[in-house]
Formats: structure tokens, C-alpha cells, sequence
């Protein structure tokens, strides 16, 4: 730990000075006279992507380098060691967007010249320092993550109760909901709401909890461990609670928000259309008066837990002369929770279900709307034209909690490959005495552990009141990657038996894909981090 800690700061300088390059070289290209022409960086997108990626890293192993300070042991240690030493390669070698696509220094015209610290740094990762990794989670097997989080106690405490209530409520039965398609059970979603999972972030004298993001990350981690749906029944309450809380008036406040936290309604979100994914401005679903009320027309696609729940946070264009953003209107739009017979019961609503590969729990539908009523004050914050910049303020802490969802999800998978590398016997021993099985986990603990301090400082940021949408984003955009590459090589150790759906990590691979879609595509996520980036 201390070769790294020496080695990391000097090391650290020079990243930023490297990332610092790119950008002013990147500006160079798809800017005149200090503006961004939207041309000029759709043109060198690939360029652009990549100085996401590039930040996202170098933040990345800021943070790494930060708990590597906060915690002492050798798990630690190696992780921390083999977390530089990769990571500092990829740099320099090609960092991956994809499967197909990299981020190199080359497409952003800059070089960099190792340090001997650096070049020190990327030895770290050797065969030996992941077996020896590998061995220590093997003895550890059963450890709430691989590694110590450097939380405070009171977080930790929290963890426990959630990864206890989760082993016992949600992991027995997940996969068996997943095979089926089924809805996860009324019961479980009352448990949550006495646990506080709709409330947690919401102010005490709003019926909440009032306890911080950090500690949401948390719950949502332990949860999605368990299954992904269940830990994204909080991000729909998330979300509603940021519109409300930010957009709404006080009578808004004071009506919606304790019955959010208790548990009593059950929100979805209603935003994407057919024709418009995540060109969220152009949608054309439209509200026009009815007296002092509205009459909602239009169709919306993919929304989550649409059947039975109780509200809608809707977007909608209210004023029909406009043709993007400016024109849009956020609604809390009042249903009737609908039955198996009867899903969407609520006069001027249709509905039917999308069947998916994963991410089953609360299903997923289109929506037709039809002169479909709302209350006219449920109009959020009572002004038209606010939709769009009312949405725009609960991205970050709907990113920060898919990130907690990803870290989740690649917990698991690291835990079913774990299983299956000490359990299964092959040529006479445990797989996990294979150095490709004992490096495939290492590396998943590794880069989890990289995702998950990335993710607490994105929440961390958030909860001192700091702008932290470009923070949030990178850690869904790496969150989700490294779920992805976790789940997927947990079956690779699986080998055949992991493409049998009678194993749980055929279910992991299919929820994990989504997070690479979902509160924006990692396209769009590293567009928006370049914008910022470049200014």
C-alpha cells in the first residue's frame, strides 16, 4: 500500500496535466471563437468519448487513491496496487468504450511519456499480485464486499441490515420471479416501505428520513445484489421525490411527499416516447387545457412498474408552437393502480406489456394516452415550460443510484463466480486454481471496488451541496461497464453451466445489459461528460 501511496500523487499531477492536453487539443477542433460548434464535435465524436473516458479514469484513480489513504490491509493493498497498475495501462494503451471501441491518446492527438513512478505503478499488475488477490477473496468468501468500503460505522450498520434482510426476503427467490416474469410481490414493497426505501432521502419534516446519499447508494447496492428490480423500486420514488422536491409548490410538497415516503403511493416515471429515446426534447406527447385542468394525448414507451402504481410524473408539451425543449410541462398525473385482469383501469389510458431479456421485476410497457385527465394542480411547480429543466435536476441522483444499482448487480455476479470457481472441480481441483478463473475474479473485485468509490464521491458530492451531474455520470458510466464485464465473465466461469437458465447468473447477465441503457445510454452519458468537460 505505501509503494502506491508514494508513487500515486506524483503520478496523479501528471494524469491531470495529460487530461488537461486532451481537452484544450479536443476544444481545438470542434470549437471557433471559444464556442462549441455542435457540428464540429458530432463530427469528432469518437474523440470526444474518448476525453470521457480519459476524465472518467482519472478521477477514477483519484478516488482510488483517496481510499487507499482511509483503509489498511492487504486486500486493500493489492486491490489498490492492481486498480493503478491497470487502469494506468489502459491509458496508455487503449481504454475500453466497448467491446469493439477505444479511447486512445492517439484519437485525441496528444502522447504521454510514463513516469518511472507510473511505469513502476503499471507493473503492479502481475499474475502474482492477482493470485494472491484471488486467494485472499477465496478465503473471505461470504465478506459483505472485497475489501473495506472506508464508509463511517453508521453506513457500514446500514449495509448489514440491508444485506441481511436481502440474503433472507430477496435472494432465495429472485430468479424464480425472473423465470416467471413475475411482479415482485406487494409484500416485499411493503417491507421496503417499513424499512424506509421510499423515504430515505426525503426530509424528516416531509415524512422522510432525511439521511444522506451516501446512505441511498448503500441501500441501493445491498438490494440490487439481491435483484436489480428490487433495488430499482427506490429509484422510481428517487426520482418523483427530486421533481417534487425541487419543481414542486409547497402544497405540492406538503401532499405528495409523506406518501411517497411511507409507501402509500407507488410512483413511475413517464418521459420516453417511441420516436424520441433519449432526444427527451422532441417528444410529442401533448397536454392541452380542459378549463383548469388537463387532457393528456400522446404514447410513451418503456416505463417502468407502469401497472400498479399510483402516479405518473409525466412529460408532456403544453405549449404545441414549440418543437423542443422550452415547450415542455412535468405533471403529476393521478391513476388507478391497475389488476392482472385489468392493468390500466383509468379512463383514457391503455397499455401493454414489453417482454425483455432481464430487469423483470416491475415489468415494462407502452402507454397510450387518450384525453387522458389531469388535475390542474398537478401541474409541478404550477408554470408551464418547466418539464425539461425540472427533469434535468434529478439526473444526478437518478445517476448516482443506477450507479449503486450497477455496483449491485457486479457484487453478485462476483459472488455466483466465486461460488462456482471454489465449488466446481475439474481436472482433479478447484477452478479458482486456474489463473485465468483466479484472475477473472480479481479483476472484478478490482475494478468494483473502483466503481464504488467512484460512485460514494459522486454522493458525497451531492450531499455538500456541490454540482456534481459530470461526477454522477462517470460513475454510471463506469458502473455499468464493469457490471457488465463482471456478469460476463462470471458465466464464462460457469462455462456451459452458465447458459442454463436454471442458474442465476443467466439472470445477471440479462440485468446487467440494461444499465449500459438506461438513464442514458453510455453513448449519451460520455456525450453530455464531454460538453461539460469542454465547456
Amino acid at each position: 500500500m505505501k509503494d502506491v501511496q508514494h508513487h500515486s500523487q506524483a503520478v496523479l499531477s501528471d494524469l491531470d496535466d495529460l487530461l488537461a492536453r486532451a481537452t484544450t487539443e479536443l476544444r481545438g477542433r470542434v470549437g471557433t471563437d471559444g464556442l462549441i460548434d455542435p457540428a464540429l464535435l458530432e463530427e469528432q465524436q469518437h474523440a470526444a468519448h474518448a476525453l470521457s473516458w480519459l476524465a472518467t479514469y482519472v478521477t477514477a484513480l483519484r478516488q482510488l487513491h483517496a481510499w487507499s489513504l482511509r483503509v489498511n490491509g492487504p486486500v486493500e493493498a493489492l486491490i489498490a496496487q492492481i486498480g493503478f497498475g491497470e487502469y494506468l495501462t489502459q491509458i496508455a494503451g487503449g481504454i475500453p468504450m466497448s467491446q469493439t471501441e477505444f479511447a486512445r491518446l492517439s484519437d485525441l492527438g496528444v502522447e504521454w511519456h510514463p513516469s518511472d513512478e507510473a511505469r513502476a505503478m503499471m507493473a503492479g499488475n502481475s499474475a502474482e499480485a492477482r493470485a494472491e488477490l484471488a486467494a485472499l477473496i477465496a478465503h473471505g468468501r461470504g465478506a459483505a464486499t472485497v475489501g473495506a468500503s472506508g464508509l463511517d460505522e453508521d453506513l457500514e450498520m446500514i449495509r448489514d441490515q440491508f444485506r441481511r434482510w436481502t440474503d433472507d426476503k430477496v435472494v432465495p427467490h429472485a430468479h424464480d420471479w425472473h423465470l416467471k416474469d413475475e411482479l415482485i410481490p406487494m409484500e416485499i414493497i411493503e417491507e421496503l416501505a417499513e424499512l424506509g426505501v421510499f423515504g430515505l432521502t426525503i426530509p424528516e419534516e416531509m415524512g422522510g428520513l432525511g439521511m444522506s446519499k451516501a446512505a441511498m447508494v448503500v441501500v441501493s447496492e445491498e438490494l440490487s445484489r439481491g435483484y436489480i428490480g428490487v433495488g430499482s423500486l427506490g429509484t422510481r420514488s428517487e426520482i418523483a421525490a427530486e421533481l417534487i422536491l425541487c419543481g414542486g409548490t409547497d402544497e405540492q410538497k406538503a401532499h405528495w411527499l409523506p406518501r411517497l415516503a411511507s409507501g402509500e403511493i407507488l410512483p413511475t416515471a413517464v418521459f420516453t416516447e417511441p420516436d424520441t429515446g433519449s432526444d427527451l426534447g422532441s417528444l410529442r406527447t401533448r397536454a392541452v387545457r380542459d378549463g383548469k385542468d388537463w387532457l393528456v394525448t400522446g404514447n410513451k414507451t418503456w416505463i417502468t412498474h407502469a401497472a400498479r402504481t399510483h402516479i405518473m410524473t409525466l412529460l408532456a408539451r403544453t405549449d404545441p408552437a414549440t418543437d423542443d425543449y422550452r415547450g415542455l410541462s412535468m405533471f403529476i398525473a393521478e391513476k388507478t393502480p391497475g389488476t392482472d385482469a385489468d392493468p390500466f383501469p383509468t379512463p383514457g389510458m391503455t397499455g401493454g406489456e414489453i417482454e425483455v431479456l432481464g430487469y423483470r421485476g416491475m415489468r415494462e410497457y407502452e402507454l397510450g394516452f387518450d384525453g387522458f385527465h389531469v388535475d390542474g394542480a398537478n401541474l409541478l411547480g404550477g408554470v408551464t415550460g418547466q418539464g425539461f429543466k425540472q427533469l434535468m435536476q434529478t439526473f444526478e441522483s437518478a445517476r448516482i443510484q443506477t450507479a449503486a444499482r450497477a455496483i449491485g448487480v457486479a457484487q453478485s455476479a462476483l459472488e455466483l463466480g466465486l461460488d462456482y470457481a471454489l465449488d466446481r472441480k475439474q481436472f482433479g481441483k478447484p477452478l479458482i486454481a486456474f489463473p485465468r478463473v483466479a484472475d477473472k475474479l480479481a479483476m472484478m473485485a478490482v475494478e468494483i471496488m473502483i466503481a464504488r468509490q467512484l460512485t460514494y464521491y459522486s454522493a458525497w458530492e451531492k450531499d455538500h451541496g456541490h454540482r456534481c451531474d459530470v461526477e454522477a455520470g462517470m460513475a454510471k458510466l463506469l458502473g455499468a461497464r464493469v457490471a457488465w464485464s463482471s456478469a460476463d465473465n462470471a458465466l464464462q466461469i460457469h462455462g456451459g453451466n452458465g447458459f442454463a437458465l436454471e442458474y442465476r447468473i443467466s439472470r445477471v447477465l440479462c440485468d446487467a445489459r440494461i444499465l449500459n441503457i438506461f438513464e442514458g445510454a453510455a453513448e449519451i452519458q460520455a456525450q453530455v461528460i464531454a460538453r461539460r468537460l469542454l465547456g
